[in-house]
């Protein structure tokens, strides 16, 4: 273990004490999740699966804004993890039509059986619902453009094994696609810079990041870069402002209301 590593493994050991995520036992964390590290960060509780009334955020554009910005066209296959009562899994499906496919995932079985009769009663077609767990998607390999995670990522309690497990499920060119507030992750949040420390962790690039009123939070899209780590070789990240484990985001300033962002 080289000097570097050896210190943020102890600072992150000590800030694991006053952190509620770190609270967890081991033997209380999925036995397939074990060998990855455990997020030094809060995670919030599960609310609600209904982020906000549809006709509220159908009356600021919010799934128009983030579907446009996500660059969603007719024909693509979509995945909707976290996706509730299905605000998204809806709209998806009506933008990327009969020759496309959307999956809409969630581990809640309640929340999908709902799902489920929206579906039926909808007539789409075009969708398709799976369980899936707490540290793995289960998604197909090689089948999604892109895959949609909003106003959910900060209750994922194994985010490491959960993102690693998800890169074969893209397709060459797929991004992912997270939608969330900048503010504390016990407070249903997170700060953008963990986001992109712990997507940066498992072997993603960031793309796109801006922030905008009509989606009530800021969008982040990303990409697959290099290869996938051993799970005992990730790093976990610390909570900005801790010692050795700010993520920059090459420099760029991601604090102003509409700051945008584009990879090279």
């Amino acid at each position: 273990m080289t000097r570097r590593v050896a210190i943020n493994v102890l600072a992150a050991l000590g800030a694991c004490l006053s952190l509620a995520a770190c609270d967890v036992a081991e033997e209380d964390r999925p036995v397939t999740a074990r060998d990855f590290p455990r997020p030094y960060r809060p995670v919030s509780e599960a609310g609600s699966n209904a982020f906000s009334n549809e006709q509220i955020r159908d009356d600021r554009q919010e799934a128009q804004t983030v579907m446009d910005q996500a660059k969603i066209t007719q024909g693509m296959t979509v995945a909707d993890i976290g996706a509730g009562e299905g605000y998204y899994t809806v709209r998806l499906a009506a933008r990327v039509g009969e020759s496309g496919r959307v999956l809409a995932q969630d581990i809640d079985e309640d929340a999908l059986r709902r799902l489920g009769s929206r579906v039926e009663r909808e007539r789409l077609d075009n969708v398709s619902i799976a369980l899936g767990d707490s540290d793995d998607p289960k998604l197909p390999p090689d089948s999604f453009d892109r895959i949609f995670m909003v106003h959910m990522y900060h209750e994922i309690t194994e985010p490491y094994a959960l993102l690693w497990r998800m890169r074969p499920a893209l397709r060459e060119g797929g991004q992912v696609i997270v939608v969330d507030v900048d503010r504390p992750a016990d407070q249903h949040g997170i700060n953008p810079q963990l986001l992109f420390c712990e997507f940066e962790r498992v072997g993603y690039r960031l793309v796109e990041f801006v922030r905008k009123p009509q989606i009530a939070g800021y969008y982040a899209q990303f990409e697959v870069e290099g290869d996938r780590p051993d799970p005992r070789d990730i790093e976990p990240c610390l909570q900005p402002g801790e010692t050795n484990t700010e993520f920059s985001l090459r420099d760029e300033d991601t604090s102003g209301e509409n700051d945008e962002f584009q990879g090279s």
